[in-house]
């Protein structure tokens, strides 16, 4: 597989507009370019990718990418993204600037001022232009949910309804009902508006995270981009070793997708790494710095709750949940109901000034298929959805969290419970995983049960990549894992019946009959790898006029072979035959293949 997106560039137009005219075809260039389709509003441009096809047709497809892929926009990671959404933040004045928490060494991992290790090529502090946090005024819920709940349709609701083809009024609906999340703090103005609900396209987050012993700040931020350019809709930074409250800094000022995180992995660095020692306080204080920081939601485990740890004593894989088994040691270390659990309102408070969406964890979700919906897994999702009621009178924006590993036949169950006990609020699904003997490709495993639960109402899939349980995914992996993820959400909008979803697939169809090899390449999701898979036994150019590949062969090609039947039989001749006709025909057809000898495939020669 290549790192290099090598879809056939049409032109650096980026108006929407069709571009100039190239290799003879009238009023477009053959390939893709970056275009914007305008909301109400001049500052309000939409991001598409625009697909020109050699048949003069077009097929607009949802771009997460940002401004990295468009050649008019001068892109520095170290000066950042340009602030999208800060105009209108503003103008809503409910918000104020703040001089906000000081920075301090061990919001890094770093409890003395020995030097900073592992930066490579980018300085420590973030180059950018300055700027202090803000707030909802007077400790106000700043939230979409608030505003949508009062009849607002805010410039980011219609952004969104842009991007999925919907009139703003069912955005605005599904967001006052709890039903969809738009993830997207105040201190994060640089994002492109997206919503998770299972109404709209199903999205797709990537995980990315340095950890003690791998991976740097360069490596982080350029595996966020890589992620977006292949189309993930949110990426988690799910960083564990030091550097972490700077590394978030970068990925946040250049990504223009939301951001997630576990705020619980950053509490734990600061006391060592021993669970016993967290604190609300220490807590509480590390969710208020990356609140300020621009993170647009956070995944909280208040469902792991002390009566639940014993639950999963008889478990195959027990907890498996690196936030899960932090609280369930933290209860069982004091024997107290978690502080999450207990200061849960205090919390709705905080997210609600920032507008930063809860994503309720599944601490106990299982770890192989043996413990799948078990008594511990659920006891928690009815938690959750609790939880989930509370958040809603704070206004504050609630996903739920799932799992997990769960065989085929047990998939279904899960997203029913979890719709009727959560008020159908957003689901969002690592994978599930669909069996447990396949480390390595588990990226398979659980883009299977992914694309399944996600037909049922999964609003969003966590991907997996090939080095799930294995190790820290690189840059390949990365691709791959969004990659397997968007065809998982895509056959799953089809299932649907999404508006638009199948006409991608139809385009791509189309040009497969037709043999437009460049057609095919620059629909594809991957157009770099089909590529280069053709080229691998076809790499002349005549090959991409060709109409066959390597697999068939000039002679076998069925797709040929029906062209050729169309072209001889088909149209207004087939369509004007009488069945006398027909039947003199079927018959003389009959006598041919009996004077072959009533052989099915004749040698070439014949």
């Amino acid at each position: 597989m290549t790192n290099k997106d090598v879809r056939t560039p049409a032109s650096s137009h980026t108006d929407g507009e069709s571009a100039p005219p190239a290799n003879g075809e009238a009023g477009k260039s053959i390939g893709w370019h970056k275009a914007y389709v305008e909301g109400s509003r001049p500052d309000l441009r939409v991001p598409v990718r625009q697909v020109h096809l050699t048949n003069g047709h077009s097929v607009t497809l949802y771009d997460t990418s940002g401004p990295y892929t468009d050649p008019t926009v001068d892109t520095d990671v170290r000066r950042g993204l340009a602030p999208l959404r800060e105009n209108w933040i503003i103008a809503r004045g409910d918000t104020e600037e703040y001089a906000g928490r000081p920075v301090r060494p061990e919001d890094d991992g770093i409890k003395h001022t020995s030097p900073r290790g592992g930066l490579r090529n980018l300085d420590a502090v973030f180059p950018g232009r300055p700027r202090q946090p803000r707030r909802g005024r007077g400790g106000a819920a700043v939230t979409q949910l608030a505003y949508a709940r009062r009849g607002e349709i805010t410039p980011e609701m219609e952004f969104v309804a842009v991007r999925e083809n919907v009139d703003p009024e069912v955005v605005r609906e599904e967001i006052a009902a709890g039903r969809a999340v738009l993830p997207a703090n105040v201190n994060h103005p640089e994002i492109e508006p997206m919503i998770i609900g299972k109404r709209f396209l199903v999205k797709v987050n990537a995980n990315i995270g340095n950890s003690a012993v791998t991976s740097s700040i360069e490596e982080e931020v350029e595996k966020m981009t890589w992620a977006t350019r292949w189309g993930a809709d949110t990426v988690m930074d799910l960083s564990t070793g030091r550097n972490i409250h700077t590394t978030r800094e970068w990925v946040l000022r250049n990504s223009p997708v939301p951001i997630g995180t576990v705020p619980l992995y950053q509490a734990l660095e600061k006391v060592d790494g021993r669970a016993e020692e967290l604190t609300w306080e220490i807590y509480k204080d590390t969710v208020i710095e990356q609140a300020e920081q621009g993170v647009d939601y956070m995944t909280v485990h208040a469902g792991v709750r002390l009566p639940y740890v014993p639950l999963t004593a008889n478990r195959k894989t027990g907890i498996v949940s690196r936030g899960g088994s932090i609280m369930a040691a933290w209860c069982l270390a004091h024997h107290k109901e978690s502080f999450l659990y207990e200061n849960f309102e205090e919390l709705c408070e905080i997210l609600a000034a920032y507008d930063v969406t809860y994503s309720l964890g599944d601490g106990l979700r299982p770890g192989s298929i043996a413990d799948a919906n078990d008594a511990a897994q659920f006891a928690e999702l009815r938690t959750l959805g609790e939880l989930n009621t509370i958040a809603k009178r704070f206004n504050v924006q609630t996903m739920i969290e799932g799992p997990g590993h769960v065989p085929m036949h047990k998939i279904k169950e899960n997203i029913d419970l979890q719709q009727e006990i959560c008020d159908e609020a957003p689901f969002y699904t690592l994978g599930p995983l669909t069996t447990d003997v396949a480390p390595a490709y588990d990226h398979i495993t659980s883009g299977i049960g992914a694309a399944m639960i996600a037909w049922w109402g999964t609003a969003m899939l966590c991907y997996v990549t090939p080095k799930e349980h294995l190790g820290l995914p690189n840059r390949d992996d990365v691709k791959t894992g969004v990659i397997t993820y968007k065809i998982a959400a895509h056959a799953a909008d089809i299932a649907k019946g999404h508006p638009g979803a199948q006409e991608w697939d139809d385009a791509l169809s189309d040009a497969r009959f037709e043999f437009r090899w460049e057609d095919q390449f620059n629909l594809a999701l991957d157009p770099d790898t089909a590529r280069e898979f053709h080229d691998e036994t076809l790499p002349a150019e005549p090959a991409k006029t060709a109409h066959f590949c390597s697999m068939c062969g000039p002679k076998f090609c069925s797709m040929k072979i029906s062209q050729s039947i169309t072209e001889q039989f088909g149209g207004d001749a087939a369509e004007g035959a009488s069945p006398e006709e027909v039947a003199e025909g079927m018959l003389q057809k009959s006598k041919e293949f009996a004077a072959s000898g009533n052989r099915v495939y004749l040698p070439l020669a014949d």
